[in-house]
């Protein structure tokens, strides 16, 4: 058996060691045992590998002893260096400072950038700090501890691009504890390589078993992956540790989804209401999977409590539900929650918004037979908006069922005159035409909507009108 402690390897000839007291390098004895090795056979592919400069190169290097990593400092540098410490020790980190701006060269030890960088560091100048970490690794590429302040400055920062080569190389250079591999983790997470997020963040549960952060970038990275039961099972059991997460309950929820158990992530968001950590999402989320139940009366509640939350943000998503509400039929709980987004105060609805609500609330006429309250509102419509082309279009069906057929073929006109709307209107104003057997005059407006717009059932009812009109 034979020890090798990391510091034991060549030093450069004038230069010594750093004190301990000074760069707090630890000595770790590495120990080797022979092992029997079972005789195998190698594939082509491993072959390959084996013969490449690159693995001949490291496999040679394995025959030496491990590569200091940290640098060297003269014997002038170490008085420096002890000078510096003195004054850091003293809180005079600014004397310190000027002192190592002074002495740091191009052929000066990275020991004095490293210490410039660590004392930038403390004061918060992130950026100075991470100028001086760069000028230590490069001129010392195995300086661990400055690779990882570096990639530590960059996580803070949220250069996560320029933190994963940095953390990377600390775990090559033997550094890789749990705090490295968690960074690289987030790091690796944030840059969407959920993958190898994955790994690094199982790596750091290894080594720390007792953090839920790693293991909740764990379940977040599986999430993103899109293996909902795997961290749905992870939820489970981090919730049974810690149920009042309400993060946690959330994830699993949204894990829920993904395996297409909406019911199970209902009960996922209404523990979370519970606990008084709803958010806006949660409770949308909550009255989506209500409505797909057909629950209506509860999702409208969940909707208004996520639109009064925060009603800003919410106007335009209230909007959409209650566009499905109505679409599926539940007009009441569409009243509910049309009136609620019109009561609130302090938003200001875009035109877009308000064309809305009144198209919901003229659906909710139409349904009820509510015939001056459908028109008021159409009215309102096309005040708001001329060239609104399909309250023009429904302003006409109303004026021809109510009889007005001269009103009604002026608002069709006023349609056919949009692009958008031309073929609608052109049909409309053909069913009044023919309603009235004008099957002649109803043809050319039949062919031009099915040469702007050609649909089955257009086409049908034109063959139709033909045929009424050659026996005329």
């Amino acid at each position: 058996m034979k020890t090798q402690s990391r510091c034991s390897s060549r030093v450069a000839p004038g230069r010594l060691p750093l004190l301990s007291a000074i760069l707090c390098v630890a000595s770790i004895a590495a120990v080797s045992h022979a092992q029997p090795v079972a005789e195998t056979r190698l594939s082509e592919l491993e072959l390959q590998i084996w013969r490449s400069p690159e693995f001949q190169k490291r496999f040679t290097e394995s025959f030496l002893a491990e590569t200091e990593i940290e640098p060297t400092v003269t014997q002038p540098e170490r008085e420096k260096m002890l000078k510096v410490l003195e004054l850091i020790s003293a809180d005079k980190l600014d004397e310190a400072a000027r002192m190592l701006q002074k002495e740091t060269k191009e052929g000066s030890s990275a020991v004095y950038d490293f210490t410039l960088a660590n004392i930038h560091f403390r004061k918060e100048q992130l950026d100075e700090a991470a100028a001086a970490y760069l000028r230590a690794v490069n001129k010392y590429d195995k300086f661990l501890r400055a690779w990882k302040n570096l990639g530590l400055i960059y996580v803070r920062t949220a250069q996560f691009e320029k933190a994963i080569p940095a953390l990377t190389k600390v775990i090559e250079l033997g550094g890789g504890d749990k705090y490295t591999y968690g960074m690289l983790g987030f790091a690796y997470s944030s840059t969407e390589n959920h993958l190898c997020a994955e790994s690094a963040f199982r790596q750091a549960i290894l080594l720390d078993p007792a953090t839920l952060d790693w293991k909740m970038g764990l379940a977040r990275s599986l999430f993103k992956q899109q293996c909902y039961a795997e961290a749905a099972a992870l939820c489970d059991s981090l919730i049974t540790n810690d149920p009042n997460r309400a993060d946690l309950w959330l994830l699993q929820a949204n894990a829920y989804i993904g395996l297409n158990q909406p019911m199970k992530a209902a009960v996922n968001y209404e523990l979370v209401d519970r606990l008084g950590k709803s958010t806006v999402d949660s409770l949308n989320m909550l009255g989506d999977i209500y409505v797909n139940q057909e629950l209506f009366g509860i999702a409208v509640v969940s909707y208004i409590r996520a639109l009064e939350q925060d009603p800003k943000r919410s106007v335009e998503r209230a909007i959409r539900a209650a566009k499905v509400l109505a679409a599926r039929g539940a007009l009441d709980e569409t009243r509910r929650l049309v009136e609620r987004i019109e009561a609130l105060q302090g938003i200001d609805l875009s035109k877009a918004d308000q064309r809305d609500l009144l198209m919901l609330r003229v659906r909710i006429a139409v349904a009820e037979h509510a015939g001056e309250a459908e028109i008021k509102l159409l009215e309102e419509l096309v005040a708001l908006d001329p060239l609104d082309g399909e309250s023009l279009i429904l302003l006409g069906q109303y004026c021809a069922r109510s009889g007005d057929t001269e009103k009604a073929v002026f608002y069709y006109e006023r349609a056919e005159s949009l692009e958008k709307h031309e073929a609608d209107a052109k049909i409309r104003h053909a069913q009044l035409l023919v309603g009235q057997g004008k099957y002649g005059e109803a043809l050319p407006l039949l062919r031009r909507a099915q040469d702007l717009k050609p649909r089955d059932d257009v086409q049908k009812y034109l063959e139709q009108v033909e045929r009424v009109a050659k026996t005329r």
